[in-house]
């Protein structure tokens, strides 16, 4: 029979005979201590827990503050991977690595000043040329005016109403205000240019010290791996770069001999900036690189100008759908629609830098994971050629359309 108390309720387990204490159960894990007390592990769990959004946060704002650092050195990265052959065979040669670079970059400096020079040169002619020839531009618009909608307008009217105007004031003063803004550009793209060139001096000169360096934090089986990433990067970027210089040169070409035949001033360097500009700015370059002559082709003839933008258009669409694919495929092997999609991504992730280089990066991807896609034989199914075949069901549509109704005579077979 089980113990009753002094009330005649029966004893629990856990009350104690005579009158002792009974014993307290240990708290259940999680559960706040008895008093209020918080559990040993919480206060550690908070701090831990604060010291990671911290770390977060200041990541954040490290990588934020170093994006335009990071950028410069991707694109040193890729200048390095593309005259990486041209150094290496110099060196092979017996030259020292870090002539044979400074040897490369002085050469490309060299292309780089002249170009620009002689392209200085063609504008500053064309305006002063333009701005000689305003009055006799303005008298012909006056004049037409004048024959069209029957006004009196005459230029010493026009003149002083553009002087004594507002807009042209409110656009001194705008001018004047930004000066300091241009001159602050134009030293923040030296010093730009100036760091991407150092690090991409580096990179080629100590190729192969950098690929040492990486490799022996890596054990022997991730290092082949890293170094033939290396050379299929260096393989793509430089035959990137070739297929663009080949189609520059053709665009070049084509262009240089358009204007000659219109009779278009400084027809050569004219022709050497829509090459470049053609296929180094991807997407809008063959129409931002024609914009210049027609402009100067405008200053000759407006028709001329015309015809410099239907050569234009015609152009643009025989280098997309006959040259590039031929060039591309020997070079790069990428499909068009490929490096159409990754041209568009690089530009919303990096801007104009992205742009150029999102082709080279996704060929150097594709070759690289191209050695790890297991690949079958395809089954010789009418299918894979685009033609269709009866489905497996019965016969199709049609067919069963055509058969005769229950109760109906088949038609007769003309004999």
């Amino acid at each position: 029979m089980a113990p009753i108390d002094e009330d005649n309720e029966p004893l629990t387990q856990d009350a104690a005979p005579n009158g002792t204490t009974p014993r307290e159960r240990p708290p259940a894990p999680g559960a706040v201590a008895a008093g209020g007390r918080m559990p040993r592990w919480l206060p550690r769990a908070m701090v831990l827990a604060l010291a990671l959004i911290a770390a977060f946060q200041l990541g954040s704002w490290a990588f934020h503050q170093l994006t335009g650092l990071l950028i410069n050195v991707l694109i040193a990265f890729f200048l390095a991977l593309a005259i990486e052959p041209a150094v290496s065979r110099m060196a092979a040669r017996g030259m020292r690595r870090g002539l044979a670079t400074f040897l490369v970059f002085l050469g490309l400096t060299i292309a780089v000043a002249g170009f620009v020079t002689l392209l200085g040169s063609m504008l500053a002619g064309q305006i002063i040329k333009m701005v000689e020839g305003f009055p006799d531009y303005l008298d012909s618009l006056i004049n037409w005016i004048n024959e069209t909608f029957h006004t009196e307008l005459r230029r010493v009217d026009v003149q002083e109403g553009l002087l004594h105007s507002d807009w042209l004031r409110k656009y001194a003063q705008n001018s004047a205000a930004g000066v300091l803004d241009v001159s602050a550009q134009v030293l923040g793209g030296l010093f730009q240019l100036l760091t991407v060139g150092l690090f991409s001096f580096y990179f080629a000169a100590d190729g192969p010290r950098l690929r040492r360096a990486l490799c022996s934090v890596l054990p022997p089986a991730r290092q082949a791996e890293v170094l033939r990433a290396w050379e299929i990067a260096v393989d793509k970027t430089g035959g990137y770069l070739y297929s663009r210089g080949l189609m520059a040169l053709i665009s070049g070409v084509a262009h240089y001999i358009l204007l000659q035949s219109l009779g278009v001033p400084y027809a050569p360097v004219l022709g050497v900036w829509v090459g470049l500009v053609s296929q180094f700015i991807p997407t809008i370059g063959t129409y931002l690189a024609g914009a210049l002559p027609m402009l100067i082709a405008f200053t000759v003839d407006p028709w001329y100008a015309v015809w410099v933008l239907v050569f234009v258009v015609v152009y643009q669409q025989f280098e997309n759908y006959m040259l590039q694919p031929k060039l591309t495929a020997r070079t790069v092997d990428i499909h068009p629609a490929v490096a159409f999609g990754s041209v568009i991504a690089g530009t919303a992730l990096l801007g104009a830098v992205g742009a150029l280089i999102a082709i080279p990066a996704v060929a150097t991807l594709q070759a690289f994971l191209g050695a790890y896609v297991k690949r079958y034989a395809v089954t010789d199914d009418p299918r894979v050629h685009g033609h269709r075949g009866r489905s497996p069901g019965g016969p199709g549509l049609l067919a069963r359309m055509r058969r005769p109704r229950a109760g109906q005579p088949e038609p007769e077979e003309s004999s």
